[in-house]
């Protein structure tokens, strides 16, 4: 999984932090709700903000999760104010110094949360502003917090909060990183569980080593299941390539039926799904009355992929059309691009005789 990162301050190297001891929070703030929380052998955190829990339910977290308080909106002094989820932390020892922040939530236009930090004092020190794009389907969003001070996350979300479901949490440290020149020291980052750098549309059409790369959309697109539900790009190219891939990111697949890519007219297979690993919190199941077997959405962005046998492409006006895999529900894809491969002046090839 690799998320779009907004940048609350410095960006650093990840690194993973001893366990910790463990504790029992309660609620302080009176009147509101709160979890309490026992404290795992890992050295990061899952916060399940769900507010389907059984009262007294507890929860694990590290020992610098000190409280985790439930704020609803209808019982604040401002009627306009947002459901508050405030989640205390401690600076654990050692060289952690920023904080990664991933929030999963069903990113509808209307509450788009965001995130604000505040340090002992009360004072409000950083703010995210709203996340997500309004694509009305479970997602998630990332933010780096440098902690120098902070000691109070909140995500303030408008309306009841429903649309909040957890946030993983994990320290980052310092450290000097060397990147290539044409990757931004912000896409450069590790990040949990990512699998590949963030995906952007080029500009304008780039030519290297033979390989000509075009954006065919910058835009967010929904695509379904159907005919009618799929998204088509148009093309044209001035020669035969000798390999064509298209490549795009898709939040909220089905990961046993990913989306298929059509062109011109012939249907050439699903794509390729970069998968995270299966600890990553974006996994969620689906289980369904007719099917036994427990069903996943991944609740972000992953990059797709899928090689068109250029046998499908002609000289002139080509399309592609992607539409999502049987049974799956609505998704949103962007930076949909192709990539074309051609004979240059060190094409490395063989010639391999018949036998």
């Amino acid at each position: 999984m690799r998320q779009r990162i907004l940048t609350l301050g410095l960006i650093l190297v990840a690194r993973t932090l001893f366990a910790q001891e463990a504790l029992t929070l309660d609620p302080t703030v009176p009147g509101h709700t709160g979890t309490s929380i026992t404290a795992p052998v890992s050295g990061n955190a899952w916060i399940d903000l769900r507010q389907n829990a059984k009262p007294g339910a507890v929860q694990s977290a590290p020992d610098w999760v000190e409280a985790v308080t439930f704020i609803p909106a209808g019982t604040q002094a401002d009627a306009a104010a947002p459901t508050v989820f405030r989640i205390r932390l401690a600076r654990p020892g050692g060289r952690a110094s920023v904080l990664f922040f991933r929030l999963f939530f069903n990113d509808q236009t209307g509450a788009r949360p965001a995130i604000v930090v505040w340090d002992e004092s009360g004072s409000q020190l950083l703010r995210s502003g709203p996340l997500g794009t309004g694509i009305d389907l479970e997602s998630s969003e990332s933010v780096m917090i440098p902690m120098h001070g902070i000691t109070t996350i909140d995500v303030e979300v408008p309306g009841d909060g429903n649309s909040v479901r957890g946030a993983y949490l994990e320290w980052m440290t310092s450290s000097e990183m060397v990147h290539a020149s044409g990757v931004g020291s912000q896409d450069a980052v590790p990040q949990p569980f990512a699998a590949t750098l963030p995906l952007h549309a080029p500009a304008q059409d780039a030519e290297e080593f033979g390989t000509v790369t075009a954006s065919l959309s910058t835009d967010l697109i929904h695509i379904g299941s159907t005919s009618s539900e799929a998204a088509t790009f148009e093309f044209g190219l001035e020669s035969q390539p000798l390999l064509a891939l298209i490549t795009f990111e898709i939040a909220g697949p089905r990961i046993d039926s990913p989306p298929e890519v059509i062109a011109n007219g012939e249907n050439v297979g699903p794509a390729s799904l970069v998968m995270p690993g299966l600890g990553d919190p974006g996994y969620r199941g689906e289980m369904h009355a007719i099917v036994s077997q427990m069903q996943f959405q991944y609740t972000g962005w992953l990059r797709a992929q899928k090689i068109v046998p250029v046998s499908a492409l002609r000289t002139g006006t080509n399309n592609i059309t992607i539409i999502n895999g049987p049974n799956a529900a609505g998704a949103v894809i962007r930076a949909t691009q192709i990539q074309l491969k051609y004979l240059w002046d060190k094409s490395d090839y063989i010639l391999k005789p018949d036998r």
